[in-house]
């Protein structure tokens, strides 16, 4: 009991620390190659944040077990959306631009609706799976092009911040960063801040990992012995314990004020799981659907996308702040969710 009671709080104190860590990495390697924070936030932390399901699901899939990795997959994004990125905006509101809401959800949308469509008869062939990881590459490669293109002029020009003093400041610490970087850097210094970089992102993002690992451990051996059924353990703990990662990232990011990052995470880490680990799975086994999956956590993720989707263009629209009161809603669909799903399984 100890143990695992000092496996969780060790496990919090390095979770804290190695998102601090990834997030600073991320950060300044978004800087030093002048690449969008956002695409930061798809491709590192969305994709690397992601790893953990990947692993899960090909393991399924090799071992016989292909619709765990479906259920892995979409669960992880229900709770991305209604749990990461509520609590995430509860605590540091969210600021929405201008291409997050013309092509990011539209694009996170439709692979919601193909994903939705692919298993209208209840299965997924290997046909469907490489479709799957086609839509990756694609999007992938668009989401890079874009991202490039816009660099951060569309940030600056899209972004309203509610505090103006707060800009302002913020607009004069990244003068004096260009002109330090110009004037007083020269290529020895640089060299070894974008090695520093790296190192703190790899090191935070195998951290993040074990230590979000350490927790659900001690969590679920307190919960056994404290009697609880592996049921609500799994449904609950383990949960959310495997998407801890994303929540921490994702909280560190916007408290550090990297707003296109911490979305970037959520929308990228979304893709990823609809197309490469549901496409690898597949390609691996293909998968026979429970009919509840469709009726439950097909529909769920379908209007939790939905609901993201309009909360997005109604706050770019007001104050282009993603605010508390769209944190709260997709933190109540979460507790919804979690209740719906616990009846419709001990029926």
């Amino acid at each position: 009991m100890w143990l695992a009671a000092l496996a969780i709080l060790i496990g919090l104190a390095i979770l804290v620390w190695s998102a601090d860590v990834f997030i600073d990495g991320a950060t300044a390697l978004a800087k030093k190659f002048s690449v969008p924070s956002f695409l930061i936030g798809v491709l590192i932390l969305g994709i690397g944040t992601s790893a953990p399901e990947m692993v899960v699901s090909v393991l399924a899939a090799i071992e016989g077990s292909p619709e765990l990795a479906l259920g892995n997959a979409y669960g992880s994004n229900i709770i991305n959306i209604a749990l990461v990125l509520g609590a995430t905006v509860l605590i540091s509101p969210i600021i929405i631009r201008r291409g997050i809401v013309k092509r990011d959800l539209p694009l996170l949308l439709l692979i919601t609706v193909i994903a939705a469509w692919q298993l209208r008869d209840g299965t997924l062939s290997q046909a469907d799976g490489i479709v799957l990881l086609i839509l990756l590459v694609a999007v992938l490669g668009l989401q890079i092009i874009m991202s490039i293109r816009e660099g951060y002029h569309e940030h600056e020009d899209d972004m309203v911040v509610v505090n103006a003093d707060s800009a302002h400041l913020n607009n004069l610490e990244n003068l004096n960063n260009l002109e330090n970087l110009n004037n007083s850097e020269s290529l020895e210094k640089l060299e070894p801040s974008v090695t520093r970089g790296l190192v703190s992102l790899i090191i935070g993002m195998l951290m993040l990992v074990a230590s979000s690992r350490a927790i659900v451990w001690g969590a679920v051996e307190l919960a056994t012995l404290w009697g609880l059924s592996e049921l609500i353990i799994g449904l609950t703990i383990v949960a959310v314990g495997t998407s801890l990662p994303e929540l921490v990232s994702s909280l560190s990011a916007a408290r550090k004020g990297e707003h296109d990052m911490a979305l970037g995470n959520i929308i990228g880490s979304n893709i990823f799981n609809t197309l490469a680990v549901v496409g690898l799975a597949t390609v691996i086994a293909p998968i026979a659907a429970d009919p509840v999956i469709l009726s439950r956590d097909v529909m769920a993720m379908g209007l939790l996308t939905i609901l993201l989707v309009t909360l997005c263009v109604f706050a770019f629209k007001t104050k282009r702040q993603f605010g508390r009161t769209s944190g709260a809603m997709l933190v109540l669909f979460f507790m919804g969710y979690t209740a719906w799903l616990i009846q419709s399984v001990s029926m």
